[in-house]
């Protein structure tokens, strides 16, 4: 529904002032369209365009225009509709509006409505994270306290389909959004890098960007660039591996070594346990030049277990405290007669570390809401954003 002159006046008024403000938002904003509806009591979007209540914003002072607008804008750019795939929708809604509130209460000049919802001790994670967290009951929220302002209004979407409400976004839908907003974000961090200070990414904008990467990342990518590290020469492409569209070089002589250790600290749930088995058989699977040793580690290492891809995975074992130090005291006590290979630790990363990094490089594996990667104090860290299934 078209904007009456009024309330198109006001968020062109708005949209100016984001302008001055913050370059990067408003370049964002230049990849939206605002729409009037009757059909919800405030406003939504439906990952592309804005839904507004035209009532709702007459009630608003200008500052908290800006904030709604930013507030849509941002669930939108962070493609927030897309990430949600099959995930319940209110504990959605409310895990992104928790990271979107945090983001714009950090800006100058930019006042939510009343009624945002805050969370300042959990809106630096990810919005998986959060997720999670509210899924496992560890944050919990009256309904009064809720704000819910990205529900679409059921009339604002292609033939009732793609509503975030109900999961079931099509694939070409999806493949349009996260086309046509990482134009705009590539567009906006040009504008904000060649702007002055004021239109620099804002820190809470940057962290959610490295989720978004995340969230769109298969971390097996990660796992390949280790191993295909070996001091033996390539000899040429392996074309019996094609039909399985693993693309893979011949390796000659040696295999790579995989170690890999899961974490069966008391800390770890059911859930993370069956997400870390998975992505074992999915390690196992990745390169049929691979050797792989299995520990499970609590405070102690229990293993190895040699697997090859027809191995079946034997039962974990712990449920102790948490030292990652056993698990890289026992591989450099056994990788004497390795030339190459790399350690794979799926944790949700609350433990001890060694005081030295080891010989091997290491990708830590990390579950939604584990600690922040940047602390892991040597290697590289890799999210994983989902234990739904």
């Amino acid at each position: 529904m078209k904007l009456t002159p009024e309330i198109e006046r006001i968020i062109s008024a708005s949209l100016l002032r984001l302008r001055m403000k913050s370059p990067f938002f408003a370049t964002l904003a230049l990849f939206t369209r605002v729409q009037a509806t009757q059909a919800l009591p405030t406003a939504a979007t439906d990952g592309q365009d804005i839904f507004i209540n035209e009532e709702f914003v007459r009630s608003l002072s200008s500052p908290e225009v800006d904030g709604l607008l930013l507030h849509e804008v941002l669930h939108a750019a962070l493609l927030h509709v897309v990430r949600r795939g099959q995930r319940e929708s209110t504990l959605w809604n409310i895990a992104a509006d928790i990271v979107v509130n945090g983001m714009i209460a950090q800006q100058n000049g930019f006042q939510l409505p009343k009624g945002g919802i805050r969370d300042p001790k959990h809106e630096h994670l990810s919005v998986e994270e959060i997720y999670e967290l509210l899924l496992k009951n560890m944050i919990v929220y009256s309904l009064c306290e809720l704000d819910l302002l990205n529900q679409p209004p059921p009339d604002a979407l292609e033939g009732g389909q793609g509503n975030q409400c109900d999961g079931s976004l099509g694939q070409a839908k999806q493949t349009s959004l996260e086309a046509h907003w990482r134009n705009a974000m590539q567009q906006a961090m040009v504008v904000a890098r060649s702007s002055n200070s004021q239109g620099s990414i804002p820190a809470g904008m940057q962290r959610e960007l490295g989720a978004l990467t995340q969230a769109q990342l298969d971390w097996r990518s990660y796992l390949w660039r280790y191993l295909v590290r070996t001091p033996t020469d390539f000899t040429g492409f392996d074309r019996r591996f094609i039909g399985r569209r693993l693309y893979l070089e011949a390796l000659e002589g040696e295999s790579v070594q995989v170690f890999v250790a899961v974490d069966t600290s008391g800390s770890v749930g059911d859930d993370e346990m069956r997400l870390f088995l998975s992505e074992v058989w999915g390690i196992l699977s990745a390169y049929p030049h691979l050797n792989c040793e299995l520990y499970y580690v609590d405070a102690e290492a229990y293993g190895p277990y040699s697997l090859t891809n027809d191995s079946e995975i034997p039962r974990p074992v712990g449920g102790g405290g948490t030292s990652f130090v056993p698990f890289f005291e026992k591989v450099s006590a056994n990788r004497d007669w390795y030339t190459t290979g790399v350690c794979v630790y799926l944790t949700d990363g609350y433990g001890t570390f060694p005081q030295e990094p080891p010989a091997l490089p290491v990708l830590w594996i990390v579950t939604p809401g584990g600690l922040a990667l940047e602390l892991f104090p040597f290697g590289e860290a890799v999210r994983l954003l989902s234990v739904s299934t």
